[in-house]
């Protein structure tokens, strides 16, 4: 079973081109299969009251709202596009989580092999329908904060517009970090039962601290493994408390590789390994 594993980067890059760069840089060095940014229409997502208020918590703001603080944090289409150029040369898929329809409409006009929908979205069938119909990639989608029923919805608006073969589902506990009781990894198994037959793949996306869940999530069945990916946990902001750092993903995207090898049945019996040490160890009566 082939595994994805995306570097989100999201925000990380503190709204400088030049860092962005440097985490595809290293997402491509830990063997990452996708290099994930995002974006947004600060506007048009956020009320008037929203925009203006102060950030919740100022230690991590990077302006004097929430509006200004988004805003500084905001590549422009251009620069979005400088980025999926940069992946390209690098050898890496890049790709963007959408919030709104303006940054849809921006992000599927560089026509990137799969866009996004964060948990937050994915009842903005506003938004999904104008990508259904105009955007012809993947759709991932995430289902954090989002109940059984509102999943099943999703699914049927997706067969409904003829577009579920190109969903990919992905199981989310929406939080940073998330605490390893509330990952409900278990969920995963219940996403495959209920529509991996609905769908085209079933992912994971992880915001809890280590590997180990998404090793344990690979051996389940997701298909793609997607994690925040930050050069240093400790800069200014609220992902990267959440994030691995280049060492973490390179580890976890060997360690995958090393299980995806080792999912396997025996072929033939006795393994020539084996036979070596049979013939020495093995009692013979």
């Amino acid at each position: 079973m082939t595994i994805n594993v995306i570097a989100e980067i999201g925000c990380n890059h503190k709204g400088e081109i030049t860092i962005a760069k440097k985490l595809i840089d290293e997402a491509v060095k830990c063997g990452a299969t996708v290099a994930k940014f995002q974006k947004r229409n600060n506007k048009e997502l956020l009320s008037e009251e929203q925009y203006n208020a102060p950030h919740p918590n100022k230690a991590n703001s990077y302006g004097d709202t929430y509006g200004a603080h988004r805003e500084f944090l905001e590549f422009t289409i251009e620069q979005h596009k400088e980025l999926k150029l940069y992946c390209e040369e690098k050898g890496i898929i890049y790709s963007t989580s959408v919030w709104d329809i303006t940054s849809a409409k921006e992000a599927a006009s560089l026509e990137p092999e799969l866009i996004k929908i964060p948990s937050a979205m994915n009842n903005h069938f506003e938004l999904l329908t104008w990508l259904c119909k105009n955007y012809e990639g993947e759709i991932h989608i995430s289902t954090g904060m989002t109940n059984y029923n509102e999943i099943e919805t999703l699914i049927n608006f997706f067969e409904e517009q003829k577009r579920n073969q190109d969903l990919v589902l992905y199981n989310c506990t929406s939080g940073y970090p998330v605490p390893y009781e509330n990952v409900c990894l278990l969920e995963l198994t219940r996403l495959q039962k209920q529509y991996q037959n609905r769908v085209k793949d079933i992912g994971f996306s992880g915001h809890h601290i280590g590997t180990a869940i998404d090793i344990a999530a690979y051996t389940l069945g997701a298909k793609w493994i997607e994690r925040h990916f930050t050069i240093n946990k400790n800069w200014k902001g609220t992902d990267h408390g959440a994030s691995l750092e280049p060492n973490e993903l390179y580890e976890l995207v060997q360690d995958l590789k090393n299980v995806e090898l080792a999912l396997c049945y025996k072929e033939q019996e006795i393994l020539d390994i084996e036979q070596i040490q049979k013939d020495k160890l093995k009692y013979k009566g």
